[in-house]
């Protein structure tokens, strides 16, 4: 098995050959966890001085119930509703590799520095978009990326209804005083 840091250095270089690796290995699937929560808590930290020390939970929690709704998102929407003919593939294998295309959220910890911090964070999450479009076109065997971006973009606009039912449901953030 690779190491951890040399996965997360090739994710975050967008190498496809990676996707295709810790989709077959399914022991790869805590390092994608460790990858999602070392993300998220990347992010809870880069944005404390506008959410708190209550970010770096809510947000580790919230990235991990969406990484689980995206993978199963993307696992329907492209096996079901947008295959191609030689798509096959299990929620494990997104799971993996939507985990990996967190990489480049490590950056966002630099959100942190002031002035620059709110370009670094938005830098950062166009590059984990972009990332996990070579995750879902790897890990569905896809030939057309503009099929990886389709499915992406459906995936997020429901994931995102879904969160925001979650938290309508559950009364909001928590409110700091």
């Amino acid at each position: 098995m690779a190491s951890f840091q040399d996965r997360i250095i090739r994710a975050a270089k967008l190498d496809a050959s990676l996707y295709e690796e810790v989709e077959a290995d399914t022991g790869a699937m805590s390092q994608a966890i460790g990858i999602v929560v070392l993300s998220s808590i990347a992010a809870g930290i880069g944005s404390i001085r506008e959410m708190g020390a209550w970010g770096i939970l809510i947000g580790t929690l919230a990235a991990l119930v969406a990484w689980i709704i995206w993978a199963y998102l993307t696992y329907l929407i492209g096996t079901k509703v947008l295959p191609e003919p030689q798509t096959k593939a299990n929620v494990g294998e997104l799971l993996r590799t939507i985990g990996f295309s967190s990489s480049p959220g490590l950056l966002r910890l630099l959100g942190i520095i002031p002035g620059i911090g709110g370009v670094l964070f938005f830098a950062a999450s166009i590059w984990m978009l972009v990332a996990m479009v070579i995750a879902v076109r790897q890990a569905l065997d896809y030939s057309s990326t503009w099929r990886a971006i389709g499915v992406c973009l459906i995936g997020w606009v429901i994931q995102a209804l879904i969160l925001g039912l979650l938290f309508y449901a559950m009364g909001g953030p928590p409110k700091i005083e």
